[in-house]
């Protein structure tokens, strides 16, 4: 059974956020980026100068509806993980794999709102970052970067 993992980022204001996202992606193994809502696309200088180019490596495709999108893939068995600090979340590190997963999807969303009570409700699981600081979150490409290595790290060792 082929392993994926695919991205959905939800409304992400950010060029510079699209295009970290795009160049840690590469890095970590993503099959592939959806790119839903406000979220700017590539070609853009502000993508492409923070991705050094990843956005050519790592496939992508823009949608408009993340609630759509989200239903569409759990009928292709996919996995569906938020990210979002929410009261029904576990932390990420503490986060197992059902057995026979072999297709996540990861939802990061918006760098103000997070992700919507729709997006939520789809999910199989959330997880969440501990923050230990004053700030109460980290920002979405940083908080992806983590979340994107050890949900990998699950799917492909099974650790």
């Amino acid at each position: 059974m082929k392993k994926e993992i695919f991205v959905i980022c939800h409304n992400i204001r950010s060029r510079h956020n699209v295009g970290s996202i795009f160049r840690t992606a590469d890095a970590a193994g993503v099959s592939k980026i959806f790119l839903c809502g406000i979220t700017p696309a590539p070609p853009h200088p502000n993508i492409e100068k923070v991705s050094l180019g990843a956005e050519k490596f790592v496939e992508w495709e823009k949608c408009g509806q993340t609630w759509k999108l989200l239903d569409k893939l759990k009928k292709e068995d996919f996995e569906i993980i938020a990210l979002e600090q929410d009261k029904k979340a576990i932390s990420y590190d503490k986060f197992k794999l059902p057995e026979k997963v072999a297709k996540i999807a990861l939802v990061v969303g918006n760098e103000v709102d997070g992700l919507p009570l729709a997006t939520l409700k789809r999910a199989g699981k959330i997880i969440f970052i501990p923050i230990r600081g004053k700030k109460e979150s980290l920002n979405v490409s940083v908080a992806f970067g983590i979340a994107i290595y050890k949900l990998a790290e699950i799917l492909y060792t099974g650790k």
